[in-house]
């Protein structure tokens, strides 16, 4: 149990501590034990079975054990996550790093940092009601695909 938390944390934590020198004085009293949380609103592109560590660690109170009150938001889309974080709705955005270039070459004055790289492949997957064994992509023609969200995946067969 205690490797379970272990590992749920950090692959969450990474978010919050690079989030802490920038909130460090927006502290609010927890009243279960008197402790001073740092608050930290976190908005994420998308609700994505690949980010469940957080969702674990957020649900089970990981990131209060830390001394962080976590809020997360779903922005449904990188333009509307990069939105919050300038804008100051939201103190970290979870998003892919092409956003923040998009914000860069349109002018941003106070252009938004890249600090983590959480994955390294894309963690795209394609599902099937049947089994096929033997798939191939050309299996794909004439069929109909459903995206996870729209604008999140481009298909032309």
């Amino acid at each position: 149990m205690k490797n379970k938390k272990r590992i749920a944390l950090a692959a969450a934590v990474v978010l919050a501590v690079t989030a802490l020198p920038a909130t460090a004085f927006a502290e609010k009293k927890d009243s279960t034990d008197d402790k001073m949380l740092t608050k930290i609103t976190l908005n994420e592109v998308a609700h994505s079975i690949f980010y469940a560590p957080q969702y674990v660690a957020i649900e089970k109170g990981y990131f209060k054990d830390e001394g962080l009150d976590m809020t997360l938001i779903t922005g449904f889309g990188a333009d509307k996550t990069m939105t919050a974080v300038i804008s100051g709705e939201a103190d970290i955005g979870f998003m892919g790093a092409e956003a923040s270039i998009y914000a860069y070459q349109e002018g941003a004055t106070d252009p938004v940092v890249n600090f983590a790289q959480l994955t390294q492949r894309a963690g795209n997957f394609l599902v099937a009601r049947e089994e096929m064994p033997d798939f191939k992509w050309e299996d794909l023609k004439g069929r109909k695909v459903l995206g996870g969200r729209k604008g999140g995946v481009h298909i032309s067969m």
